[in-house]
């Protein structure tokens, strides 16, 4: 086989399919002829046989054209040939040829039919195309022939013409390029006016206008400049937007959200807003503080600037704290205001915008993109306003706790409570919020303050009454406690250290908020400090009179009735506290009151003395500060009832204390008052400290609370009969206690309303106990005046003198009883006397009377107790004594009924008992000693009974007297 290949190489034969390959493709494909045809299909061959022949032929003979075939059948030829194989071999792929050969020869016949009609189909398109190229020819001709006669001229008009129409457009998209390349310079115009609206519009049409032309190259270098243009004025927008934080225009303002409505951006624009307040809170009072750090300094020095805010508060001197916080509120009000007005401009914009949506019902879907945008926003402002308000309290917090303002004078520090207060009141307004940041720290400053100042007004008030000399403070009849500067929110006042808020409510219906009464113009803050000392004090008479007039008519004619204003009369009857009858006033009565008050000088001006007019303008600046600190209300109130209780303690301690009380058995000091004194000893009062050891003592926590007992000014004479033993100064005293007292009456409406809810207890506690127990010092105080004006000693040793075992009746007194009316007289008139130094009140004058009376009394009973021997006309002398003594003594004063006048005359009844009588007599009445009861039994039944009821009625006495020992 090898032989075979080699020799047909050596040959240059070619295999068939190469020889087929150099073929020309007509011979390559040529169609059998027809004796081709009919031979093969005269060869009769089972069809079937012929198609499993066709079968048996291999795939690979069908694959492709490039197949060589062959090099495939000399390639199966086995190493060894075997002639007889290879020609059985031969005529098998010979029948095959010939099967094939005949199925195409079969088909060729089969569509002949076809052929011959395509052909002839394609010798008529043949023809159709000469008779084309022969019209062709012809038309070309003709056109030639027109063109050169009449079309040539005409479309060139029309082409002229053409490019005239492109030439137009041309020149007017040019102008617009060269309008569109000096933009820039309009916007520039636009931006320096202010007008952003106009000036993005412009931009925005640029913009649109560059997209028409961007074909031309020069557009897409204007296109990327107007969109930095674009953005340049977002960022001047930005700015413009800051602006309205610190002061809000309202034009301004439109034009600056219409910027952004046509940038599609109001949603960014609001974020922006909120955290441009932020930064303007901090520049604002980060710039306030640094200004007046760097004053105070005095010195360019750089370093303040890079500080943080909280330690550039603690620069702050105490000289410039208050301008500062003022300045510093000033600031943040400017602030608010601008979100507060920012927020009403919103809301009468989307007012605007709901009535115009209303009227235009089209367009649905952009109705609903801008109500989605408002309700953003509005939302957006709405959580703002906690937000900026607590930016602000964080400030301000740290700028009150950067300062210890423990030494700060008392005005400056209400002047700051005042701002913080009026600050909280803003925060209210603003949002509606509690301010617990603010409150938290002025409470913390206010504590320790308060704590400092309350020790020192204690010291200070011990102070004075130790240098008190109770001589009386010159005040004008109407004089009120509304005059003064400390209780000016109790009254129609000016002062600038009340906030409008406290001020009583005006006849307007409508309080007007801070920011609709500063909306367009002013600021809450700038009234603070200034015209402090604008309203002068006007309480003070100038010689103690009202008038020269008044004065003269003070002594003239001092029975006479007509004298008398009707409004002292009404004074005088206002006056009354109980004590006096309830019967209708006669001109008889009157005027024999006007006997017993002793103040018909100096009108009826109130009696107090320095000390206690400092104590109420003490009590008026606490509560200035508790009506600003509610807070730290019951820490205030404490401190106040502190103050009462101390001039209260220092007058029952000057003029009050007397070991003689026990032995009066007089009843002077109430269980109250006792139980009053004893609580202010405890818990207010330093008993250390008057003591020899007080030094060695250490300074406990306990004392530090505690004020040493006050001691009586030397200058103050208690001990001379010819001023009544101090009677002026103790009506000075007591009396400016008592009208003390009544100030607190005053006050204890608007210290309720002050209070805490759990702390009222404490309020009426301290009233009930203390401030009503003012009046009751009277008996005390006035009682060793009562007990030394006259001298019953005298009376007792001439009543000792007088013998009561006469035989008849006597018509005539003793001559003890015209003593002691004369002593009551000489009383009288030097009551009278002390009444033209000092004013004495009816209630005044009723306890003296009360207490000489009773003193006279009791020492009338003592007299009769130490009778050795008495007969029943004795005993009717005793009663017409007594009468005689009373009849005169109603001449001298109005005090009814006459003290203890049941506690003679039962003792005097009693010597007509008889023994059953006098037992029973002995168990009812235990006010009379054991001596005066044992002179009823031995004097009175002496005689009557034998010794042994004697002894028992005695052991009857003895048996009441034991449990007082």
């Amino acid at each position: 086989m090898q032989k075979i290949k080699s020799l047909m190489s050596r040959q240059g034969l070619k295999s068939p399919q190469e020889s087929m390959a150099d073929m020309s493709p007509v011979e390559n494909f040529r169609t059998p002829s027809k004796e081709e045809l009919r031979e093969l299909r005269d060869q009769a061959i089972d069809p079937q046989a012929e198609q499993e022949l066709i079968d048996s032929i291999e795939e690979v003979y069908f694959s492709s054209d490039s197949f060589d075939m062959v090099q495939f059948e000399l390639g199966k030829l086995p190493p060894d040939l075997n002639l007889q194989d290879l020609e059985e071999y031969r005529d098998k792929l010979k029948r095959q040829q010939a099967a094939v050969s005949k199925k195409v020869a079969d088909l060729i016949l089969e569509k002949q039919p076809s052929y011959v009609k395509e052909l002839e189909r394609v010798t008529s398109l043949q023809t159709n195309l000469q008779l084309a190229a022969v019209i062709c020819t012809n038309a070309r001709r003709q056109l030639s022939f027109a063109k050169e006669g009449f079309t040539e001229a005409s479309l060139g008009l029309l082409a002229n013409q053409r490019r005239r129409h492109l030439l137009t457009g041309l020149l007017k998209s040019l102008r617009t390029i060269k309008t569109l390349q000096r933009t820039d310079v309009r916007l520039s115009e636009m931006l320096e006016e202010e007008d952003y609206p106009g000036a993005i519009q412009l931009c925005l049409e640029c913009q649109k206008a560059a997209s028409t032309f961007k074909h031309y190259s020069c557009i897409s270098e204007l296109n990327s400049k107007l969109q930095d243009t674009l953005e340049q004025i977002e960022e001047q927008l930005d700015v413009a937007l800051s602006k309205t934080c610190k002061h809000f225009d309202v034009s301004h303002y439109t034009k600056v959200q219409l910027a952004y409505t046509l940038l599609g951006k109001t949603q960014t624009a609001m974020d922006q807003l909120h955290m441009h307040f932020t930064q303007a809170i901090h520049n604002t009072v980060f710039q306030v503080v640094l200004g007046y750090v760097e004053l105070c300094a005095g010195n360019a020095d750089t370093k303040f600037q890079k500080m943080q805010y909280k330690d550039l508060c603690t620069h702050i001197t105490p000289d410039s704290y208050i301008p500062c916080l003022t300045d510093l509120c000033k600031a943040l009000w400017e602030v608010m205001l601008s979100y507060y007005r920012t927020m009403q401009w919103h809301e009468e914009h989307d007012k605007e915008e709901v009535v115009d949506a209303g009227a235009d019902s089209t367009g649905d879907e952009g109705s609903d993109e801008s109500t989605v945008g408002r309700s953003y926003v509005k939302k957006k402002l709405e959580h703002g306003l906690s937000r900026i308000w607590q930016d602000v309290q964080l400030k301000v917090k740290a700028y009150l706790l950067g300062t210890d303002m423990s030494n700060f004078k008392y005005d400056d520090f209400i002047v700051v409570l005042d701002v913080v207060s009026r600050l909280m009141q803003v925060g209210e307004e603003f949002c509606s919020s509690k301010s617990e940041v603010l409150q938290e720290s002025i409470k913390r400053q206010s504590v320790n303050y308060f704590k400092t100042y309350h020790r020192t007004r204690l010291e200070e008030l011990r102070m004075f009454l130790e240098n008190e000399t109770w001589e009386l403070c010159p005040v004008k009849s109407n004089f009120s406690i509304t005059q003064l500067h400390e209780f000016g929110f109790m009254g129609q006042c000016r002062s600038p250290s009340v906030s409008p808020s406290r001020h009583p409510a005006t006849s307007d219906p409508v309080q007007l908020s801070l920011f609709e009464q500063y909306l367009h113009g002013g600021n809450p803050f700038e009234m603070q400090i200034d015209n402090k000392e604008e309203d002068t004090e006007d309480v003070l008479a100038s010689n103690g009179y009202e008038s020269d007039e008044l004065e003269k008519s003070v002594y003239q004619d001092y029975d006479s009735d007509s004298d008398v204003a009707e409004e002292l009369k009404q004074d005088y009857v206002d006056e009354q506290t109980g004590d006096a009858p309830t019967k209708s006033v006669s001109k008889e009565t009157l005027r024999s009151r006007k006997k017993s008050d002793y103040n018909l000088n100096k009108a009826n001006a109130p009696i107090l003395t320095n000390t206690t007019l400092n104590v109420i303008r003490l009590v008026g600046k606490y509560i200035q500060m508790m009506n600003i600190l509610k807070p730290i209300a019951f820490d205030v109130i404490h401190c106040v009832s502190q103050l009462f209780d101390y001039y209260l303690y220092a007058v029952y301690t000057f003029f009050g204390r007397n070991d003689m009380y026990e032995s009066s058995g007089l009843g002077l000091i109430s269980s109250r008052l006792r139980t009053t004194l004893n609580r202010i000893q405890e818990s207010l009062i330093d008993v250390e400290a008057g003591g020899e050891n007080a030094g060695s003592h250490g300074p406990t926590e306990e004392r530090k609370e505690k004020v040493p007992s006050p001691h009586l000014s030397q200058l103050v004479v208690l001990t001379s009969g010819g001023t009544l033993y101090g009677l002026a100064e103790r009506v000075v005293a007591t009396e400016s206690l008592v009208f003390l007292a009544e100030q607190f009456e005053l006050l204890q409406p608007h210290l309720d309303t002050m209070m805490p809810p759990a702390k009222k207890p404490f309020l009426q506690q301290f009233y009930s106990q203390t401030v009503s127990t003012a009046s009751e010092l009277r008996k005390p105080t006035y009682w060793i005046v009562a007990a030394k004006a006259i001298d019953y000693e005298q009376m007792l040793l001439l009543m000792a003198g007088v013998k009561w075992d006469i035989k008849e009746i006597m018509s005539q007194h003793n001559v003890y009883v015209d003593v002691l009316l004369k002593e009551f007289e000489q009383f009288n008139k030097r009551l009278g006397d002390v009444s033209r130094q000092v004013r004495i009140p009816l209630p005044v004058s009723n306890v003296l009377w009360e207490h000489c009376i009773r003193l006279a009394n009791r020492t009338l009973v003592e007299g009769y107790a130490n009778v050795k021997k008495c007969s029943n006309e004795g005993r009717a002398l005793m009663q017409l004594d007594f009468q005689q003594f009373l009849m005169k003594l109603e001449k001298l004063t109005d005090l009814r009924p006459i003290p203890d006048k049941e506690f003679v005359e039962t003792y005097i009844k009693a010597y007509y008992l008889t023994e059953n009588d006098m037992e029973q007599f002995i168990k009812n009445h235990r006010e009379y000693s054991m001596k005066q009861l044992a002179n009823l039994v031995n004097v009175c039944l002496g005689s009557h009974i034998n010794k042994k009821a004697r002894q028992k009625l005695l052991a009857a006495i003895d048996d009441i007297d034991r449990p007082k020992r």
